[in-house]
C-alpha cells in the first residue's frame, strides 16, 4: 500500500485535485518577453474573468527577453513542464509567445519558429497543438495606446511610451491595474487593432500592428466556450 504522506504520493493528489478543479475550456499557456508588464494585464485578465488558474499560464521568457528566446522558451516549457512551477509537461492545447519588434534581431526567426510549430505539437492527449507568435509592432504599448487614439502610421517604442502617458499619466514598463484602468475602452482598442490587421500584419514592419488583440479576446471569451 503506498504510503500517503510519501512526497509522490502528495503531489499525485495534488494533480489530481488540480485536474478536478479545471473547467472544460482550452488549457492554455502564455510566454511573455516582458518579466512583468504582460504577464500582470493577463493576469488580471484571468482574474476579471475568474478564468481557472489550471487554464491559463502565464509565464515570463526565462531564456532571456529576445523574441526566438520567448518562442523557445514556450517550446520547451510546453514540451518538458517544470515541476517547480507546477506546470506540468504537454498540458496545453493552445500556446503563445508574447514579443515586441522593437529592434530585436531575431524577430522575423521568432516568426518563423512559432509559424512551424502551429499544429505540430501534440498535447497529452495526443492532440495537435495550436501555437502561435502574438507580435506587437513596435511594442505591447501600441495595444494600451490603441484605447485611446488612432494609430496608423509607423512609430517608434518611444514615442508610443510619451504618448501613452499622455492617457495614462503614471504608466510605466511592469505597472499593475492597466487592465482595469482601460478596459472600458477596450472596445474602442479592439476595433482599432483589427482595423491595422486588415491592412498590416506581423511581417510589415515598421507599419503599426498588434496581436494582442487576438489573445485579449480569446480570454475574454473562454468562459462561453464548450
Amino acid at each position: 500500500m503506498a504510503n500517503k504522506d510519501a512526497p509522490q504520493e502528495r503531489q499525485r493528489r495534488q494533480l489530481e485535485r488540480k485536474r478536478g478543479r479545471r473547467a472544460s475550456y482550452d488549457r492554455i499557456l502564455i510566454v511573455s518577453e516582458g518579466s512583468k508588464t504582460e504577464p500582470n494585464y493577463f493576469g488580471e485578465i484571468r482574474q476579471a474573468y475568474r478564468i481557472h488558474t489550471a487554464n491559463v499560464v502565464v509565464r515570463p521568457s526565462e531564456l532571456g527577453t529576445a523574441p526566438i528566446q520567448v518562442v523557445q522558451y514556450a517550446e520547451a516549457l510546453f514540451a518538458s513542464g517544470d515541476k517547480h512551477k507546477n506546470i506540468q509537461r504537454r498540458a496545453f492545447e493552445q500556446v503563445y509567445a508574447v514579443f515586441d519588434r522593437d529592434d530585436h534581431g531575431s524577430y522575423f526567426e521568432a516568426l518563423e519558429r512559432a509559424e512551424s510549430l502551429d499544429n505540430k505539437l501534440k498535447n497529452d492527449n495526443k492532440q495537435f497543438v495550436r501555437f502561435r507568435a502574438i507580435a506587437s509592432v513596435p511594442s505591447f504599448e501600441l495595444w494600451l495606446l490603441l484605447h485611446y487614439e488612432e494609430i496608423q502610421a509607423p512609430i517608434h517604442c518611444d514615442e508610443v511610451m510619451r504618448r501613452l502617458k499622455n492617457h495614462i499619466s503614471n504608466y510605466k514598463k511592469g505597472a499593475t491595474c492597466t487592465f482595469s484602468i482601460t478596459r472600458e475602452r477596450l472596445p474602442e482598442a479592439t476595433r482599432r487593432a483589427q482595423a491595422l490587421a486588415t491592412q498590416f500584419n506581423a511581417r510589415t514592419a515598421p507599419e503599426p500592428f498588434t496581436a494582442i488583440v487576438e489573445l485579449v479576446e480569446l480570454l475574454t471569451h473562454l468562459r462561453m466556450e464548450k
